[in-house]
């Protein structure tokens, strides 16, 4: 499809500032159904996949947090946001000190979230890129993923990519909400943070990981 105008994303989103990650502002749905159904209107069709873009979701705001209060591991390197949504890890990223940032993601609405979003806090140095699954990772030092183990299918497409990032020598960082298909036997915890759920009032405790 063609790119989604910035117009388009801002016209259907609010300004919010997550709750663990103050020092970011994203634009985030105010009414989901409503933002899909103007979305399908968009595209002229009706088999867009949901939003996932226009939330602020607990894996990638306890990521963000932990860039941002551990800036060594990030400052002035290249990074590979995963997933990348809305671009909030990316932002803290940038923020965070990183020389430039890949922010790669399937959905085209995405991709202009992540422009727009970058410019509203003012990060340079992040470029938006689709899907990378399918290729080799690229050289960057660190790898940020954050909500990817969302389904059997995801996690199995998205493991074998990160497992090739780390033997090139990317550390790679993982967010995650205590999603069942989180291979955690195969990982290394460094934090956790209690989220406020983007789907309900509930907190969730949400952990850092790296795969060692």
């Amino acid at each position: 499809m063609p790119a989604v105008p910035p117009e388009f994303i801002r016209a259907h989103t609010r300004p919010v500032r997550p709750e663990l990650v103050p020092e970011v502002e994203l634009l985030i749905a105010a009414d989901v159904v409503a933002l899909w159904e103007a979305m399908e209107t968009e595209q002229g069709r009706t088999s867009t996949d949901p939003p996932f873009w226009a939330a602020a979701w607990p894996g990638g705001q306890a990521l963000a947090r932990y860039l941002l209060d551990n800036r060594e591991l990030v400052a002035g390197k290249q990074v590979l946001d995963l997933g990348a949504g809305s671009g909030l890890v990316a932002v803290a990223a940038v923020l965070a000190g990183a020389s430039g940032v890949l922010a790669s993601d399937i959905d085209p609405f995405a991709l202009t979230a992540i422009t727009v979003n970058a410019e509203r806090n003012g990060a340079e140095g992040i470029t938006p890129v689709g899907d990378v699954l399918g290729g080799e990772p690229p050289a960057v030092a660190l790898v940020v993923a954050g909500d990817v183990c969302y389904d059997r299918e995801m996690t199995g497409r998205v493991l074998p990519f990160l497992e090739a990032a780390r033997a090139r020598g990317a550390e790679v960082l993982i967010g995650d909400p205590g999603r069942v298909y989180l291979p955690e036997d195969r990982l290394r915890s460094l934090a956790a943070y209690d989220v406020r759920d983007t789907e309900g009032p509930d907190v969730r405790r949400t952990t850092v990981w790296t795969l060692p």
